[in-house]
């Protein structure tokens, strides 16, 4: 009886195993996973800055706050389109100063690469993006390197943005502990 109950036992490990290793990763679920991801980072942190200090600059020669988000915002909007989706690109004021002008041009272009993303197969991630300009930082890549890139790009600036809060007595949120 033990013998039987020991090689079902083993026969349902093999089964489950073999069950989730015939289970297919997708590129293009992978990178939409991590940009919604992003997303929701990146807005946390670019709300957790009051108002008053949006105008804030850790140096004179760095840019302000507000600078940082809309800096992401366009750089997503410019690689993101390089993915040559159907998907309409957002306008966005890199001018803006209001929180709430800035957090939505800061929202959209996320949207836009979600949008873009889910017109994206593993095919197409492959494939070379569409070349709309030189690009002097990448030259020809593939949809999923410049999508990689673009979301590095945004965590590097993640990165600075941290600094900026910490230098206001801010802790960001992803570092705050319920």
């Amino acid at each position: 009886m033990v013998r039987i109950l020991l090689v079902k036992t083993l026969l349902a490990v093999l089964v489950a195993t073999a069950a989730v290793s015939a289970q297919t990763v997708s590129l293009q679920d992978n990178a939409l996973q991590d940009w919604t991801r992003l997303k929701d980072t990146m807005m946390k942190i670019a709300d957790a800055m009051p108002e008053d200090k949006f105008s804030f600059r850790a140096t004179p020669a760095e840019r302000t706050w507000g600078e940082q988000i809309l800096h992401v915002a366009e750089a997503n909007v410019v690689q993101m389109g390089r993915l040559g989706a159907k998907a309409a690109a957002p306008p966005y004021n890199m001018k803006a100063t209001a929180k709430a002008e800035i957090m939505k041009t800061l929202a959209d272009p996320f949207d836009f690469g979600t949008a873009a993303l889910k017109e994206q197969t593993d095919q197409t991630m492959t494939a070379q993006a569409a070349t709309t300009r030189f690009d002097r930082f990448m030259g020809p890549s593939t949809r999923a390197r410049v999508v990689y890139y673009v979301i590095g790009h945004t965590w590097d600036i993640y990165g600075q943005m941290v600094v900026y809060l910490r230098l206001n007595g801010i802790t960001p949120p992803a570092s705050q502990r319920y």
